[in-house]
């Protein structure tokens, strides 16, 4: 009797093992799942802007909202709230995801995150020189970042749907590819499209930060208390001149990545649950009702023996996914196509130029800076991964969703310039898509052997 019982718990300990210790999995999924959620939030947008009641929709979004309390009132559109507020959650579940890759995931290993580096580097440069040469302008210049950055939703929803053709070490890679794509985005903000910084507001936003950390220090595990000095570094940040947003990238790398308070008595605690439960299992069986105490205990247990970084994560992640991107996506994908005329030249060149830089100038860059990267002996391919693989993350690269236009919207004032850039990076980002989804059919081949994702879950 003893050996059934010995494997059944080897087992559901390979079960717990295997969904406490895959949070790449989970990500991936999550942002899978978020591309349908993002698409239909973007075709509703389209429908919605393009519609007879076209003039509710700008009316909609500018319905102007106020907090505060007392005297100390902040009143802005809803569309501010959603695109300098909610997206500083976006921004937090980045940061937390770019720490916790730099302390255990890809990029914390030099030799595997040389190659996404060096990849994503070029998915930066080629798109950038590609928008410039179509737009020398000064005026027109400005909009060189739009199509530099890669949506990392869409971006893996798109090769979800290319099933066992795609060797794990591809997902790995793009996930990395369009992390370090992040981390160059958000420099792009900070530095290219911030106005002049004011020294009162980052000493207001230093407050925040130290506020953070010392909380850290006395021990405070619980999510609430943290939420003052981050609102600190968030207005500190709008009033220095900085993308308040930018607010979410620092909290999420000041979380720490390791678990040292009350690890002991949460392992005993845990342990004392399973203890409970496997004696209740064989006194009553058949009395699923007795296991519940039991299981609340676990539960809990189990998530507050998570990092903090991987705790916050997983509790923001599906919020950021399934809502605030979608809410942003109803907001700002409402392109009128009425008013978008390519005839004027200024709008046809800035059209040209997020357009071609996505469809063009990523899988160029991309393929040809891992060329580069592999050929000078600085990385190599991972293994299963050959130049078509490569070539299709390419152009999987050139969907530029969320982060495309959130650096539309700081890149220009004009809004005739915004349509008609935002129209661009949904055409191209569409074009990147269908593209990569037939490339990727024509040339991958499932590996043999290979398991669909979900029958290997199981």
């Amino acid at each position: 009797m003893s050996r059934p019982d010995s494997h059944d718990e080897l087992t559901r300990g390979q079960r717990v093992a295997r969904r406490v210790l895959k949070p790449l999995e989970q990500f991936l999924q999550i942002e899978a799942a978020s591309g349908i959620v993002l698409f239909v939030a973007a075709a509703a947008a389209l429908l919605w802007a393009n519609s007879p009641w076209t003039a509710s929709y700008d009316a909609f979004w500018h319905t102007p909202i106020t907090l505060g309390v007392g005297e100390l009132v902040f009143t802005q559109s809803l569309h501010f709230w959603i695109n300098d507020g909610l997206m500083t959650i976006f921004f937090l579940v980045v940061g937390l995801e770019i720490r916790r890759e730099m302390h255990d995931g890809v990029l914390s290993r030099p030799s595997a995150a040389m190659l996404p580096l060096i990849a994503a580097l070029g998915g930066v440069a080629a798109p950038a020189i590609i928008y410039v040469a179509i737009n020398p302008d000064p005026a027109l210049r400005s909009g060189w970042a739009i199509p530099t950055a890669t949506d990392i939703a869409f971006a893996v929803g798109v090769l979800t749907l290319l099933g066992k053709r795609v060797p794990p070490a591809l997902r790995i890679m793009l996930l990395a590819l369009a992390i370090i794509d992040d981390i160059v985005a958000v420099l792009v903000i900070a530095f290219a499209y911030s106005s002049g910084v004011e020294l009162s507001g980052l000493l207001l936003a230093l407050a925040g930060v130290v506020g953070v950390i010392v909380l850290q220090k006395l021990g405070v595990a619980s999510a609430m208390p943290y939420v003052a000095p981050g609102a600190v570094v968030w207005l500190g940040l709008l009033r220095a001149g900085v993308h308040p947003t930018l607010a979410g990238v620092v909290l999420g790398l000041l979380t720490p990545v390791s678990q040292s308070f009350r690890r002991e008595s949460l392992l005993g605690t845990a342990a004392r649950a399973l203890e409970e439960i496997r004696d209740r299992l064989h006194r009553n069986p058949g009395d699923a009702h007795a296991l519940a105490p039991s299981l609340r205990r676990l539960k809990v247990a189990h998530r507050e023996l998570l990092t903090p970084v991987e705790r916050v994560q997983l509790t923001l992640h599906p919020w950021v996914a399934y809502g605030i991107m979608p809410l942003f996506a109803l907001a700002n994908a409402g392109v009128h196509l009425s008013g978008v005329s390519l005839d004027e030249e200024a709008l046809a060149s800035v059209a040209s130029g997020v357009f071609f830089g996505l469809l063009l100038g990523k899988p160029i860059g991309i393929t040809l800076a891992s060329y580069l990267a592999v050929r000078t002996g600085l990385s190599s391919l991972p293994p299963g991964v050959g130049w078509l693989a490569i070539m299709v993350m390419g152009c999987l690269g050139g969907i530029g969703f969320t982060m495309s236009i959130f650096i539309t919207n700081l890149a220009f004032e004009q809004q005739a310039l915004i349509e008609s850039a935002k129209l661009a990076i949904l055409t191209g980002s569409a074009a990147a898509a269908v593209g990569g989804l037939i490339f990727g059919r024509a040339v991958l081949r499932p590996a043999a052997g290979t398991t669909s994702p979900a029958h290997a879950e199981h």
